[in-house]
């Protein structure tokens, strides 16, 4: 994803040091506000809707359907840290997850898929992507958290049954995002959507749970110990571990192994993230594994080999994981940006981004879902 605030400044950053720190710029919370109001406006007026839909199904069909994932559970958390704002926001949350249904009841999983998928069948026989079902089983499962109602918990029930019977049908318990390819990204999503519903309706699938991380050794990259990215069906490691989707495995984590995920937090802070003269930035790849540039990293920044992808989920990691520090060394990038802008504000159309702009959004107000979880359960 092209989130490229995080790159602009990096060739710059002695020029705009002095000046980064002095001007402090919008706080974690008012920048929160700000894309928030900009988020809503572009879901609510329909024109802005259908072109910036568009616009990132151009990109990757994967990020008008992640947009959508992270504007919902930004809404929630948004709303959970302030009920009085509830409800000028639920009617957003609702709007995006009937949109989302809609769009998939009409034209099935692949609408949201890069076209590769069709270009073999999934191994298991129901062909279903957890990709789709679970980040949409994830968004229902943070509305509930807000206000409950029987119909939304029938439709999580529906999909984290779904999901289950592709754990159980999986030999490695991992199941398909794409063909014969499963993302703990998409795994770990789907375990906590699932782990939701057993917070909130008294179910226990802890066993699917429990079997799943049971496996994880045997899906760590050997010389860094962090988890890899993409695996077979069957359980083979396809890549190893990268920023773009171990920062967010960890925060999922949180809720199903605290233990694990501290332990892969802290490696991965170790291995990815950078901070010369306190500007932080995270790279894809570490000490163990170097993949391919893939449309999921974004444009890596040579010699510092910064990756704009896991930059944005290491600012959020930061947040889930109360690490102030790296939080405040990636949040200097994201001023330093912001100073380049004023600056030049033709740089405002190249940083501007509605995938990477919601990461960001997530990232700044991430929290009141997951400490939600904790106390109810």
């Amino acid at each position: 994803m092209a989130i490229l605030r995080w790159l602009l400044p990096l060739p710059l950053l002695p020029v705009f040091a002095l000046a980064a720190y002095v001007a402090m710029g919008p706080s974690a919370e008012e920048r929160a506000t700000t894309l928030l109001e900009e988020q809503a406006t572009l879901w609510e007026d329909p024109e802005l809707r259908r072109a910036t839909t568009a616009a990132l199904r151009y990109g990757n069909p994967e990020w008008d359907f992640m947009r959508r994932t992270f504007l919902v559970l930004s809404l929630v958390d948004r709303s959970l840290a302030h009920p009085e704002e509830a409800d000028r926001w639920l009617p957003l949350v609702d709007s995006v997850i009937d949109d989302t249904v809609a769009v998939e009841a009409a034209s099935g999983h692949g609408v949201f898929l890069l076209p590769y998928w069709r270009a073999r069948p999934f191994r298991d026989p129901e062909g279903r992507s957890l990709f789709v079902d679970g980040e949409i089983a994830l968004m229902l499962g943070a509305r509930r958290f807000v206000r409950d109602d029987p119909a939304l918990a029938a439709a999580h029930q529906e999909r984290v049954a779904q999901m289950v019977a592709a754990f159980y049908r999986s030999p490695a318990a991992l199941p398909e995002s794409y063909p014969d390819e499963a993302w703990l990204f998409c795994v770990t999503n789907a375990l906590v959507a699932i782990h939701l519903a057993d917070v909130l309706d008294g179910t226990d699938h802890s066993a699917v749970i429990r079997s799943w991380l049971a496996r994880t050794p045997s899906l760590m990259e050997p010389v860094s110990g962090l988890l890899g990215s993409e695996f077979t069906w069957s359980g083979e490691m396809l890549d190893g571990p990268e920023g773009s989707s171990l920062w967010l495995v960890a925060i999922n984590l949180l809720l199903l192994d605290e233990t694990l995920a501290e332990e892969q937090y802290t490696k991965a802070r170790s291995d990815l993230m950078r901070a010369p003269l306190g500007f932080g930035y995270a790279r894809e790849w570490g000490s163990g594994w170097q993949g391919p540039v893939d449309i999921d990293s974004g444009p890596i920044v040579p010699i510092l080999n910064a990756s704009p992808s896991s930059s944005g989920f290491a600012l959020m990691a930061a947040r889930a994981f109360d690490d102030e520090r790296s939080f405040r060394a990636l949040a200097r990038s994201l001023r330093a940006a912001d100073l380049l802008q004023v600056v030049d504000p033709r740089f405002a159309q190249l940083a501007s981004n509605p995938m990477g702009d919601v990461v960001l959004l997530h990232a700044t107000t991430f929290g009141p879902l997951w400490q939600a979880v904790r106390q109810r359960r």
